[in-house]
């Protein structure tokens, strides 16, 4: 391995898998990364799997890509990070973004749908339709992994506990109480659904979290989040209760 500088130049080598079936994701990072770093990147093609597998054995390495500094091994796309200073993710951590990422979207989305129509952000409207938007975001990550949102929400649901079909009911009724009350129609059927939804996950979360003492993740955005059950699933659910009975009052 030739990667000592010349001139000042940083060099790296890195050996990527690029074939008809499969360009490596983390090769495209690591080689980013190295030239975001200013390095001049040799890239080497393992262009197929014999060819990876032999670059594997060569190196005694189990996965590739694999990058050469100064002749020596750093490893792949984490062990590169890791290199340079730069936090890894863990898969496994704790995280709000996906609840901020969902809350910040339907709120500018709300914004926009009141400006176009009235050219104007100001109106109870626009915090109607933010929590609207939000509940009808939420039943999409829920309805997009169904079947891992059911596993997760059945271990502290209280009522899908007692009724199984209720995991698999509840994302399509909080998508349908959103949608109706988005439509400003049928809010004699929109405002109980949320209300009652609402108010079994609100007790089921307080039970959960702060009676039992539980440490679980939130089905709030799906099955396979990392959200940790708590205070956001509670304000979810207190939003809905709170948009139900408001709709029902005006």
């Amino acid at each position: 391995m030739k990667t000592e500088t010349t001139a000042g130049e940083k060099r790296a080598e890195l050996y990527r898998m690029v074939t008809p079936e499969h360009i490596c994701p983390f090769g495209l990072k690591s080689k980013a990364l190295l030239e975001r770093k200013g390095y001049k990147v040799e890239d080497y093609h393992l262009r197929s799997r014999d060819s990876t597998d032999k670059f594997k054995a060569e190196h005694n390495v189990e996965t590739t890509p694999q990058t050469f500094i100064k002749g020596d091994r750093i490893g792949g796309y984490d062990a590169l990070k890791k290199y340079f200073g730069l936090d890894v993710e863990d898969p496994d951590k704790k995280t709000y973004t996906p609840v901020i990422a969902i809350f910040a979207m339907a709120f500018l989305m709300a914004a926009g749908a009141r400006f176009a129509l009235t050219g104007s952000l100001a109106g109870l409207r626009t915090v109607e339709w933010f929590i609207a938007f939000s509940m009808c975001l939420l039943a999409l990550q829920k309805l997009g992994e169904l079947s891992s949102f059911s596993n997760q929400f059945l271990g502290y649901d209280l009522l899908a506990q007692r009724f199984v079909p209720y995991a698999y009911i509840y994302p399509f009724a909080e998508a349908l109480a959103g949608i109706l009350m988005i439509a400003g129609v049928m809010i004699w059927l929109a405002a109980p659904v949320a209300i009652i939804i609402g108010t079994v996950g609100a007790g089921s979360v307080f039970k959960a979290v702060y009676i039992d003492k539980r440490d679980l993740k939130c089905a709030c955005v799906g099955g396979n989040s990392n959200v940790p059950l708590g205070f956001v699933s509670l304000t979810e659910n207190l939003m809905m209760i709170a948009m139900g009975v408001w709709m029902l009052a005006s």
